[in-house]
């Protein structure tokens, strides 16, 4: 996977438009642009900030690995972060039924 790829998926797991992460980030929409396109190589200062943002690492944002790991060290396998990602594509009504049998899940397991 390419760099750009990976800052499209940040941004857009976040909600977040071009546009509204400019804002946020205090940058030219264009020049965002031309970096998610792959139109222009993200230069480092850029990507240790879009790493900051995102509470992600480096590696990464750069596509050398699929952990998710912050400057605060923490970290999810590739399998929790899969997960995760599941999660987010849920509707309100599925999450809390996933949640449920989750926790269901657990009382069950501590018995």
């Amino acid at each position: 996977m390419q760099h750009y790829q990976r800052i499209r998926d940040l941004r857009e797991d976040k909600d977040l438009t071009q546009e509204q992460l400019c804002k946020k980030l205090f940058m030219h929409k264009t020049t965002y642009t031309n970096y998610e396109q792959g139109k222009h190589t993200v230069p480092l200062d850029f990507a240790v900030t879009l790493a900051d943002f995102y509470g992600v690492s480096l590696d990464y944002i750069a596509g050398r690995t699929n952990r998710i790991s912050g400057a605060n060290g923490a970290s999810l396998t590739d399998e929790e972060a899969c997960l995760l990602n599941g999660y987010s594509r849920l509707t309100d009504k599925n999450k809390g039924k996933l949640e449920l049998f989750l926790e269901q899940l657990c009382q069950s397991q501590e018995k």
